[in-house]
């Protein structure tokens, strides 16, 4: 049976190797992640709206 004290003193040890980003890093990767966001919304609305007049025309709803 593993030892609980042991496997939290490995956790802890494994946790400090951890490098951490810097504050300029996080806030330039959530500033893409914003931006990549609203660049796919205006693709998918773009492409809904294209789909839903060609479908409209195909089935002569527009009339």
């Amino acid at each position: 049976m593993v030892n609980p004290f042991e496997f939290l003193q490995e956790v802890r040890a494994e946790a400090t190797k951890v490098t951490w980003p810097t504050r300029r890093e996080t806030l330039i990767t959530t500033g893409l992640v914003i931006l990549m966001v609203v660049f796919a919304s205006l693709f998918f609305v773009a492409v809904d709206q294209g789909l839903r007049l060609i479908v409209t025309l195909i089935l002569g709803l527009g009339h």
